[in-house]
């Protein structure tokens, strides 16, 4: 399995240059399905392959003047280009640039989050299989409930995040969709074969119909699975604190040689990466909202969306690439304590096997109510008296009365907990 522990993929998507070099390819492709019309001459197409090139500084130094990037970008390009450089740009308008240029980062940047996505479900897979036979205290609002199958917390997440690639792929499809269909989306200056020529060529499909833009309501569905794969991780995260904590101890994010828990307190070793994600997941979360606000634009088109989704679509693939690449280090390295797990079921001296014992005495003819007060109260007594509800029970003449030794052992047996864990394993493919 390949590992990638980088961001520069993520990040190099993003720059400026990036952009630029992906317009550069944008307009270069829209004169060449102009050439093939008829409209640009093959000489002039010549020297607009030749000679079209940019310069960052005087990009810049343009836009500072005419306060648009696009036509900074353009007026740049054509003044290398000479004479020819009048068809740069022919019967496109900005948005057909720069919402071209966007679905194909979108989908660039698709691609990178499945990848982290799929590292992730290999090693999530491989502690199910680890710890499939490991039995645990399950616990319901923060308070033992019953046995269960360590595990299974792996097995769990890893069916999760498939249907996270699932949901991926299908945003991954939709973000293909961009525009060269000119001003207000009509082709009046264009030509529907310029748009279908170039896009064809960069792997991309055609909006339905278009206004000046791509509807936003694509680029909010981009985000929104973004946070919601940043709420799986963050649960995940939440989990293995929890399990981290020092009255629990079963799992611990790997603790480096050299690395300090606090300025303070030498002995601390903190769950820092989780709690990163946990914090992250909510940055992500918020730019969903602002995505979704996107949506709403005035008649063709305005650009109240613009300055907020240039922080929003950069910030939220590259904070989500980190917090994929990032956990699935705290799973590869996770820490598990199976003498700590196993030592943690005994913490309600037998209590948490309480509905199996429900279960049997209603089989042996007590009313629910009945049976339910006598373990309720044999319960409470273990606890107060620090003694195991099986040694209370044996003691029960009622209790002997209904139930062999036999009986009530096999009700104490963890491995009636496990005994189903095969068949969750196989309807999710996990077993091998």
């Amino acid at each position: 399995m390949i590992e990638r522990y980088s961001l520069s993929p993520m990040k190099d998507l993003w720059t400026l240059e990036a952009k630029w070099d992906r317009m550069l390819k944008i307009e270069l492709l829209i004169c060449e399905a102009w050439n093939k019309k008829g409209v640009i001459p093959d000489e002039d197409l010549i020297q607009i392959q030749t000679k079209a090139a940019y310069q960052q500084e005087r990009i810049l130094e343009i836009e500072a003047q005419t306060h648009h990037d696009v036509v900074a970008f353009v007026t740049n390009v054509a003044e290398n280009i000479g004479p020819s450089g009048k068809y740069f740009h022919l019967g496109a308008t900005s948005s057909d640039i720069l919402d071209t240029c966007l679905s194909g980062q979108l989908y660039d940047a698709s691609k990178i989050l499945l990848d982290d996505l799929k590292i992730l479900a290999e090693y999530l897979k491989e502690k199910a299989l680890e710890y499939k036979n490991l039995p645990c205290i399950g616990r319901t609002h923060g308070v033992h409930a019953e046995p269960s199958a360590f595990g299974l917390k792996f097995a769990g997440w890893y069916a999760e995040i498939q249907l996270q690639i699932q949901r991926m792929e299908i945003v991954q499809e939709e973000v293909r969709m961009a525009k060269l269909s000119g001003a207000v989306g009509n082709y009046a200056n264009t030509d529907p074969f310029i748009e279908s020529y170039v896009l064809e060529k960069l792997g991309l499909k055609p909006a339905p119909v278009s206004t000046q833009v791509v509807s936003r309501d694509i680029h909010a569905h981009y985000v929104s699975s973004l946070a919601l794969i940043g709420n799986c991780l963050e649960r995940y995260a939440t989990e293995i604190r929890h399990l981290q904590r020092t009255e629990v101890r079963e799992a611990e994010e790997a603790f480096s040689k050299g690395q300090k828990g606090s300025s303070a307190m030498p002995h601390k070793r903190n769950p820092i990466l989780c709690e990163r994600i946990c914090g992250m997941a909510r940055v992500i979360r918020g730019y969903a909202l602002c995505s979704m606000e996107n949506v709403a634009l005035w008649h063709e088109r305005d650009i109240s969306h613009s300055s907020a989704e240039r922080i929003v679509l950069p910030d939220a693939s590259m904070l989500l690439d980190y917090c994929l690449q990032t956990f699935s280090r705290v799973i590869k390295n996770l820490s598990v304590d199976k003498s700590r797990v196993l030592a943690n079921i005994e913490l309600t001296y037998g209590a948490c096997f309480s509905q199996g014992l429900l279960t049997l005495l209603i089989e042996k003819g007590l009313s629910r109510n009945e049976a339910y007060a006598i373990i309720q109260a044999t319960a409470f007594k273990a606890y107060e008296q620090k003694v195991h509800m099986l040694k209370l029970l044996q003691d029960s003449e009622q209790i002997r009365q209904l139930l062999s030794q036999e009986e009530l052992e096999k009700v104490f047996d963890l491995t009636f907990y496990l005994q189903y864990v095969d068949d969750i394993y196989e309807r999710i493919g996990v077993l091998p």
